[in-house]
């Protein structure tokens, strides 16, 4: 049997066993933690999580600025860039993917950034 063979039946021994162990991994942390709170006298039922308004804020920005980049990546990889590179691959041109997703992402981030630092200092306003 050659290498890519054992790889291929370990895989499919390995995936199995791992997606079952996530979940029972998951199942049993939840449980863990619904007795920890039954112990602390808490009702799991009533807890509800807290809302993260500026991570939402974060991951949308965050996702809206990767899309930018991937876009503005598509659009100059087959205008501008289209000759350039095209040897014995068509791949060339896939470092400005990487450039442009990293770059309009942590624009995203940096904006999430300011917009959360005028909300906190517009809320420290109010309190002084």
């Amino acid at each position: 049997m050659d290498r890519t063979a054992e790889l291929g039946v370990m895989a499919g021994i390995l995936v199995p066993i791992a997606m079952f162990a996530m979940i029972f991994g998951i199942v049993y942390l939840a449980k863990r933690e619904r007795m920890a709170m039954i112990e602390r006298g808490m009702d799991p039922r009533r807890y509800k999580p807290q809302s993260a308004p500026f991570q939402n804020l974060k991951w949308g920005l965050l996702l809206i600025g990767a899309g930018t980049g991937l876009f503005l990546a598509y659009l100059l990889d087959h205008t501008l860039f289209n000759n350039v590179g095209r040897g014995f691959d068509n791949d060339a041109n896939v470092a400005i993917y990487f450039a442009l997703i990293a770059i309009f992402g942590g624009l995203g981030l940096f904006l999430s950034y300011r917009i959360e630092k005028k909300e906190v200092d517009k809320e420290k306003d109010k309190v002084d």
